[in-house]
């Protein structure tokens, strides 16, 4: 009977707790069959020990379940919070990357744009540098021309005071830009040429028709010396600054003779009225000074 009781307590295919009821139950029924015989007392304290550390065993295995059940449902939770958290903070990373990207976009386009307005500006300095040179290239050539046009001004302002001066020269007549002075006495050629040359002036030199009819205006009737000279007795007759002589008024049969002087107002023609006469005779001159 305890054999049984044995085979049955080392059954592994019966649960743990259920053996330790079914050793119970056993024991309960040979104790009864026994009546509590003296000499099962040491199988049957044999038995107590088996029931006892079968059911210590199932307590510990219970616990054990009951440590393994807490520990699971504890990695569990812990996992769940732990990928609660993955996947908040991979979502706030994603956010983070993504409004990373948006402002690195930002920032491109606003670097692309400052490229190109840096590019522009300097295209413009450039253009403006350009400018500034053609400027002062423009301001100096400016700067030439108005000195030039300033000398130019300060000589006509000299010239035309001098204009002035000379046309107001007492004893002098304005006439197609040259001034007249007719004499009040007599001298000879080369005196009467010595008067107008120290007045920075000289003898008379009749270049025109209109000149001429002048001149017989201005001297009233009077003969006067010209400044036409034959300085070489050979008919080769010059003005007193050189020039030869091509406008000529000469009276019927001038010149004539060898004397190498000239005088206007010989005869009563009012145009053909020059003679050559000697340079040591007294008449009155005409002096002339361009303007």
């Amino acid at each position: 009977m305890s054999q049984n009781v044995y085979d049955v307590i080392s059954n592994e295919e019966l649960d743990r707790g259920e053996r330790v009821e079914m050793v119970v139950d056993i024991y309960e029924s040979a104790d009864t069959v026994r009546g509590h015989e003296p000499h099962t007392e040491m199988e049957e304290t044999r038995t107590k020990k088996i029931i006892k550390t079968q059911h210590s065993g199932g307590r510990c295995y219970r616990l054990t379940a009951v440590c393994l059940g807490l520990l699971c449902v504890l990695l569990l939770t812990t996992a769940i919070v732990l990928w609660i958290k993955f996947t908040t903070e991979r979502d706030q990373l994603k956010t983070s990357y993504t409004n990373l990207t948006i402002e690195r976009d930002q920032l491109q386009s606003n670097y692309t744009n400052l490229t190109v307005e840096r590019d522009q500006l300097q295209s413009n300095y450039t253009n403006l540098t350009v400018e500034k040179d053609q400027l002062q290239s423009s301001n100096t050539i400016l700067t030439v021309e108005r000195n030039r046009l300033q000398k130019e001004k300060d000589g006509f302002e000299k010239k035309f005071s001098e204009l002035v001066r000379l046309i107001n020269k007492p004893g002098w007549i304005y006439f197609s830009s040259s001034i007249y002075h007719i004499s009040t006495n007599k001298k000879s050629w080369d005196e009467s040429r010595k008067f107008c040359r120290d007045r920075g002036a000289d003898l008379l030199i009749i270049n025109s028709k209109e000149e001429q009819d002048f001149i017989e205006m201005l001297r009233g009737g009077q003969t006067v010396w010209i400044g036409l000279i034959n300085k070489d007795r050979e008919e080769v007759w010059r003005w007193v600054d050189g020039s030869a002589l091509t406008t000529r008024f000469w009276g019927r049969g001038e010149p004539s003779g060898k004397v190498r002087c000239v005088l206007k107002g010989y005869g009563s023609d009012p145009v053909w009225n020059w003679a050559n006469y000697a340079c040591s005779n007294q008449h009155v001159w005409i002096c002339e000074q361009s303007v």
